[in-house]
């Protein structure tokens, strides 16, 4: 179970009005006994919200919103002793709405793939793609541009050959020695 924070010091028993400085005691809830509530009860619906939630800085937001709320609803709450009920349903409701949002939050997460590789696995395939740029920029430029558009454009031979205006048999006689030079390259020591 959570540890319970103590109580926190209770605000100003008394709340002037606007119109005239004169304490807030229309007909409903008064700020005095929503304050004497707070300091009974402040504990026990903050054990209430822990049975509900599962860490103790939610419990107590959960508990110092719902005394906001009936504060600020006080004056519909017209028998002053329903003012605790009526703070227990507004930590419950609270507590279900702050579960939601973090269910809907975890839905919401993106799920790695599964056949995803792991960080090890990506940086070495990043230090490869590193080495083969290297290696690429290191072959001479009809072999680098023949290897370009055949296998990173995905161009057939044919293709390759008319946009780079060369024969057919140059664009083999380029793959072959790029792809072999490629092979020394990746192959020798950095």
């Amino acid at each position: 179970m959570p540890v319970i924070a103590p109580m926190p010091a209770a605000r100003p028993a008394r709340i002037p009005n606007q119109r005239d400085g004169a304490e807030d005691v229309a007909a409903g809830t008064t700020v005095d006994h929503l304050t004497e509530t707070y300091r009974a009860h402040y504990r026990s619906l903050l054990g209430l919200a822990a049975l509900l939630l599962d860490d103790t800085a939610s419990c107590e937001d959960v508990v110092q919103e719902a005394f906001i709320r009936v504060h600020s609803a006080r004056k519909r709450v017209r028998d002053p002793e329903k003012t605790l009920a009526y703070l227990r349903q507004t930590v419950v409701n609270l507590s279900r709405s702050a579960l939601r949002r973090r269910i809907l939050g975890l839905k919401l997460l993106s799920k790695p793939m599964p056949d995803m590789a792991s960080a090890e696995e990506g940086a070495y395939d990043q230090l490869e793609r590193d080495s083969l740029i290297k290696a690429m920029k290191g072959l001479q430029r009809r072999q680098r541009e023949v290897l370009v558009l055949r296998y990173f454009a995905d161009m057939t031979e044919a293709q390759v050959a008319e946009t780079l205006g060369i024969s057919l048999g140059s664009v083999k006689a380029y793959g072959s020695r790029g792809i072999a030079a490629l092979r020394v390259a990746m192959e020798a020591p950095a």
